[in-house]
């Protein structure tokens, strides 16, 4: 007899989301369904404002994904009005892009990933020594001392002793899916304290050129950051200097202590290869060496791969065709004026939120119907992963030399096959690769800066179409960028200078979707089937292949309390 189990919300991501599971009799996984909690409106607020202004609301869509929306955003700006941009605002947009990636990926695997694997009260039992040894063995870190280990296993005592496990708390410690040894915990914790100090670090680039974060800023038709070696106001020497080191601790923080660890906890775990999904890869590509339109100039290069097949990458992703990308509201909380079974693409997009669901606090979704404020988007009528792993992916495919050899080495170093990638497993595995390729892009756009400031170019910002009345009456646009959870896409049509209609599909949105009109689900509901749970109280299996996305659910309108009570309500008028 098949019984369903509810994760609501799932802890460690941004925004709220629910996943209902079906399991059968030996608990294994039957069906599961995805459900958005949280209702974002952008759309709606954008409408009849000043398109020079869109990427700063965009960019507050959440306080984790924000340099992406923005970039997306003046990029959708400047495709529809033929804004060109100089050279070094497109390397320092690269720059803050890589930075971004970086640092969320880094984020990701130690704090809303790793304690899926990671038995933090294990680590208590482990030997000082014995975890010296180990992480001696496996890098060059220099905090690897016996005497290291020992004072951080002491100050977990002293948690545990309290009665209080501080940021470890309210997690299933000691349950039978995890299989590392005391020592590897150890290591990981460690690791897990090391990462939370130094990530802040990271995103100080951001402040350098964006002038804050985590919101740094934007403009259409450049960036809002002067360079001047000679100015202390500007972006001088010193500054660059600054950026420099903060790159080069970060090749160190990855090659040192991220893959060293991937590679020893996913050592232990190469035999849970559960999560594959939909086998449908997609992605937009970024990281342009020219134009943001010349797709061939992309070092992430565009594409997509459909059931597995890593012999044929489909070139003809064009997001601008109005058959090519669409969303559907079948099992959306929205109506279509024209009727929810349509598939219809962001240009002709409709933004009209209809709530049928059930008055929290509620049991079950009615999941034969709407259960979710996520759209269902889909790549020429196929549902699509989206992400790090379809990057990787498809960089695999099309041979690309630093991605193929380290795709190789961990598949060596682990002696599994490339069918291990395909799986939650390879997921978090593609993340790690990915971090360490991206951290060669931040090294590789900060020298490309240095050689225009050293040949005297400065510019950053193009003036020359900035001034609405040389617009078009009507114009429309298209911006993307991968971002570190995938795919992300903004449409816009201008009309009379402002905004008439703003469309965003966010990765999170291909990812967590609800089924489509012909009952195929999205791709969080198909990598949860199969997955067989140890204990359905304490469902840390769907929380590991969950997690390998790397959800963001945010910018909800309505906000409930934990017995479900309205408290606030934000009303467009």
């Amino acid at each position: 007899m098949s019984k369903k189990i509810v994760v609501d919300p799932i802890p460690r991501i941004e925004g709220h989301l629910r996943i209902e599971a079906v399991l059968d009799e030996k608990n294994q996984i039957q069906d599961a369904f995805s459900s958005g909690t949280m209702w974002r409106g952008l759309e709606i607020i954008l409408k009849g404002r000043d398109p020079r202004d869109a990427w700063a609301f965009t960019q507050r869509i959440c306080g984790v994904c924000t340099t992406v929306h923005a970039l997306a955003s003046v990029r959708c700006v400047e495709d529809a009005l033929g804004i060109k941009v100089p050279d070094n605002a497109r390397i320092i947009r690269n720059l803050m892009n890589a930075t971004q990636q970086t640092q969320d990926h880094l984020v990701h695997f130690y704090h809303l990933h790793a304690l899926d694997w990671v038995d933090v009260v294990s680590a208590l039992k482990a030997d000082p020594k014995q975890t010296s040894q180990i992480a001696q063995s496996i890098s060059n870190w220099p905090k690897s001392s016996v005497g290291y280990f020992k004072d951080l296993q002491q100050t977990l005592v002293k948690f545990v002793e309290s009665g209080q496990l501080g940021i470890f708390s309210n997690a299933y410690w000691g349950h039978p899916a995890y299989q590392l040894p005391p020592e590897v915990n150890l290591i990981g914790v460690a690791h897990y304290l090391e990462a939370l100090e130094f990530q802040k670090e990271i995103v100080k680039i951001h402040t350098i050129f964006g002038g804050k974060n985590p919101h740094p800023n934007y403009t259409v038709g450049g960036m809002a950051c002067a360079i001047d070696p000679n100015s202390d106001t500007a972006i001088n020497i010193e500054r660059l200097n600054q950026v420099k080191k903060i790159i080069d601790n970060t090749i160190t923080f990855i090659d040192q202590v991220y893959i060293p660890d991937l590679i020893a906890i996913a050592g232990f775990y190469k035999n849970w290869l559960h999560g594959k999904g939909l086998g449908n890869y997609l992605s937009y590509g970024d990281f342009p060496e020219a134009d943001f339109n010349d797709v061939s100039s992309l070092k992430w290069p565009r594409g997509a791969i459909l059931n597995g097949d890593l012999s044929t990458v489909h070139e003809d992703v064009d997001p601008r065709d109005l058959t090519n990308i669409t969303e559907e509201v079948a099992h959306s909380w929205y109506n279509y004026s024209g009727g929810d079974d349509k598939a219809l693409h962001p240009w002709e997009g409709e933004t009209s939120p209809n709530y049928t669901g059930p008055k929290p606090p509620y049991e079950f979704l009615d999941t034969d119907n709407k259960y979710s404020w996520l759209k269902t988007p889909r790549w020429k009528d196929n549902p699509m992963e989206v992400g790090p792993l379809a990057r990787v992916f498809i960089q695999y495919a099309k041979k690309d030399p630093m991605i193929t050899d380290t795709v190789n080495f961990v598949l060596k170093t682990l002696d599994v096959g490339p069918e291990a990638l395909f799986s939650t497993l390879g997921r978090t595995a593609a993340r790690g690769i990915e971090c360490k390729q991206t951290a060669q892009f931040m090294l590789h756009y900060y020298n490309q800066l240095i050689d225009n400031v050293k040949k005297g170019d400065y510019q950053t910002f193009n003036s020359e179409l900035w001034q609405p009345e040389r617009w078009p009456k009507e114009c429309k646009g298209f911006g993307y960028t991968e971002a570190p959870r995938g795919a992300l896409g903004h449409w816009i049509k201008i009309n009379d200078q402002k905004i008439k209609d703003y469309q965003i599909v966010v990765p999170s949105t291909w990812n967590a979707s609800p089924r489509d009109s012909k009952g195929r689900p999205g791709a969080y509901e198909s990598a949860l089937i199969g997955t067989p749970m140890a204990n359905p109280e304490q469902p840390l299996e769907i929380l590991r292949t969950v997690h390998s996305f790397d959800p963001c659910l945010a910018c909800a309108s309505h906000i409930f309390d934990m017995n479900g009570n309205e408290i606030t309500t934000v009303k467009i008028v």
